[in-house]
């Protein structure tokens, strides 16, 4: 009997099984069917990434964070070595410039650099999750070849351009606006808490192309555009007295009358807010990520230290109540973990991941927030001081809780996928699915 399947679904097929071999092991039943079996081991390739990571926060880091924080310091020098890790595009193909892992070990790449601190994770964040795999998936392959391989190298820092000072979840209340003229775009703007906004040399900016649409609040009259620091009439700054992340830099840029030719526009005019959703997918996914390593290192520092502090004589690993929260810990730990796993999943197998990436992210946050407050109570009074780490790690990981979206957006998104009032729709644009070394005809 021939296949009803379409060749969508055979091609969806393909990638499964391409992935599967990868991750997966197969065994066959006592009917004689294969049947395939999570194997939740990392591969060879996993590890080795994971520890390179760990060593380069140890060794480059770790030592100087204190001292970075407390002065409101960025070390822009960071990224230079990541880049010469590969971090910096990470999950970005061998074509474009980047180290050809998928988006699993992206993940773990921004679980361990938010282990150290969360303005490594939060770099990651908007260069790779909201930029350049923006660019991968939206881009023509003249703007891959003039933006993506240099930011996938690490030679540019990428950053992403929505939020406005009198619009941050309502996206159509942005009031930026382009013109055309000729073959170029006038842009006009100004974006606010923008991670590495006063240090990146290439910026998303999405606007208003269509004024009559802005009236109406009609988000197909929003456009996006690849802008560089070095264009007439772009200017920046840093924002000062934040309450956490104060190693990295956030900040905001203006455009005022800024000439972009209409080549540097990213997919058609009118797609602009699909493109933003997209990225923000991506982003959710690497702050999922990054919450649960806050999670780990709240969880780590305080069995450090309940292992030896002593109080009456014994340490007060002990005491009941000490293991009650460091036993929350790792539960919420292990939850969060497998939430960011599952959603890299998908986004390997090129299956829809937004509203996974909603629930990792939410639950990932909320739950780095509680695992940071109950390692400063572990610690008791010296949790108080940044002599331990604690403190900075309750500080930093509130932030999460806001951007990319807000825990009661996220609460009330799963909350229409559950009712049904909301479904994930087939894009026009999808995030290139990860192809294997067996898939694309080599081998190591």
């Amino acid at each position: 009997m021939p296949s009803t399947k379409s060749p969508n679904d055979l091609l969806s097929a393909k990638l499964l099984f391409e992935f599967a071999k990868r991750f997966y092991h197969t065994k066959t039943n006592q009917r004689g069917h294969l049947t395939i079996v999570i194997d939740f081991e990392l591969t060879v390739e996993q590890e080795q990434l994971r520890n390179t990571v760990r060593e380069f926060c140890a060794g480059e880091v770790a030592p100087h964070i204190k001292e970075w924080d407390e002065k409101a310091h960025f070390e822009r020098s960071v990224f230079d070595k990541m880049a010469e890790l590969g971090l910096m595009g990470v999950c970005i193909p061998e074509e474009y410039g980047g180290a050809g892992f998928d988006y699993i070990s992206l993940g773990l790449v921004c679980e361990e650099l938010e282990a150290c601190d969360t303005f490594l994770r939060v770099a990651m964040s908007v260069h790779v999750g909201l930029n350049s795999m923006s660019l991968l998936a939206w881009g023509t392959e003249e703007q891959k070849q003039k933006y993506l391989v240099p930011q996938a190298k690490g030679e540019k820092l990428a950053t992403f351009g929505l939020t406005e000072p009198n619009a941050g979840s309502d996206v159509v209340g942005m009031r930026s606006y382009a013109r055309r003229d000729g073959d170029d775009w006038i842009l006009n703007g100004e974006k606010m808490w923008i991670s590495l906004g006063d240090v990146a040399d290439h910026f998303l900016f999405f606007c208003w192309t269509d004024t009559e649409k802005q009236k109406v609040r009609d988000h197909t009259g929003i456009s996006c555009f690849i802008v560089e620091r070095s264009m007439p009439g772009f200017s920046s700054g840093t924002l000062h007295g934040k309450l956490g992340i104060k190693a990295g830099n956030t900040g905001y840029f203006s455009l005022q009358d800024v000439r972009v030719p209409h080549a540097n526009m990213l997919g058609n005019e009118g797609e602009g807010f699909k493109i933003a959703m997209f990225s923000l997918e991506n982003g959710r996914y690497t702050v999922a990520a990054g919450a649960t390593g806050v999670i780990k290192a709240s969880r780590d520092a305080s069995v450090a230290y309940a292992n030896t502090r002593e109080v009456q004589g014994q340490t007060i690993a002990n005491f009941q109540l000490v293991k009650q929260k460091i036993a929350e810990m790792e539960a919420d730990y292990e939850m969060a973990h497998l939430l960011w796993l599952k959603c890299g999943y998908l986004k390997n197998v090129g299956k829809p991941s937004a509203k996974a990436a909603s629930l990792a992210k939410w639950q990932a946050t909320i739950r780095s927030e509680k695992a940071a407050s109950m390692a400063i109570e572990v610690h008791g009074a010296n949790g108080y001081t940044n002599d331990y780490p604690v403190e900075r790690y309750l500080r930093n990981c509130k932030a999460a809780v806001i951007y990319e979206g807000t825990r009661d957006i996220h609460t009330l998104m799963q909350a229409d996928w559950a009712l049904g009032l909301k479904r994930e729709k087939a894009a026009r644009v999808i995030l290139p699915p990860y192809q294997t070394d067996e898939a694309k005809g080599t081998s190591n």
